[in-house]
């Protein structure tokens, strides 16, 4: 009996093999990056002292992933941490994704004054503080002033390094943020691994 093509070609039987398994390698992170989880580096002192350069975290996609497939979109909770792409990024200039903490939603006032937060909505006509269940993660005083509406579809969002310019976030120049920026919230710091925690 004639031996099979791939008997008489072993060598071009484990390459076709190697090619396939790089490949599905490849595919399946892609698809674990864009619809379950992606991992970032922190860079930068805008999130101290929860957050320090050189810290791995994880963004959990799913709930955006579930958004997307409800044909909605995705909205964190105030006081979540996100990643979000930079509306401001230019290719070698920004960083191109950053991560800050939610303030507040569209439609609702953000007043900053005498070195705190103030949000204002139909809850809340005489305004409350969104740091009061940050777990005091957030540094005060926050500086500078900002009285400003958050336009529809969009976010306020803050670093938790608030004295001087050590953030920049939408009270000093970054903007609010479009919904559709957001990657995710964070959902694990994995390293340095004695600091691991959940958010």
């Amino acid at each position: 009996m004639e031996a099979t093509y791939f008997k008489r070609h072993p060598f071009l039987k484990d390459t076709i093999g190697i090619i396939s398994f790089v490949s599905c390698v490849i595919v399946g992170t892609l698809l674990i990056n864009s619809f379950v989880f992606r991992s970032f580096s922190v860079v930068g002192q805008s999130m101290e002292k929860t957050m320090y350069t050189g810290d791995r975290i994880i963004v959990n996609r799913l709930p955006v992933t579930w958004s997307q497939l409800k044909n909605i979109p995705y909205m964190p909770e105030r006081g979540q941490i996100i990643v979000f792409k930079n509306p401001k990024y230019s290719a070698g200039t920004d960083e191109e994704f950053i991560v800050k903490r939610v303030i507040a939603f569209a439609g609702e006032r953000v007043v900053l004054s005498d070195g705190k937060y103030t949000v204002f909505n139909n809850d809340y006509p005489n305004g409350f503080n969104p740091d009061d269940e940050n777990n005091n993660e957030p540094g005060s005083p926050t500086s500078g002033k900002t009285d400003i509406v958050v336009p529809r579809g969009e976010l306020f969002v803050s670093g938790d390094h608030r004295q001087d310019n050590y953030s920049f976030d939408s009270r000093n120049g970054l903007g609010t943020i479009p919904l559709y920026d957001v990657v995710g919230p964070v959902g694990f710091r994995l390293f340095p691994f004695d600091k691991m925690r959940s958010f």
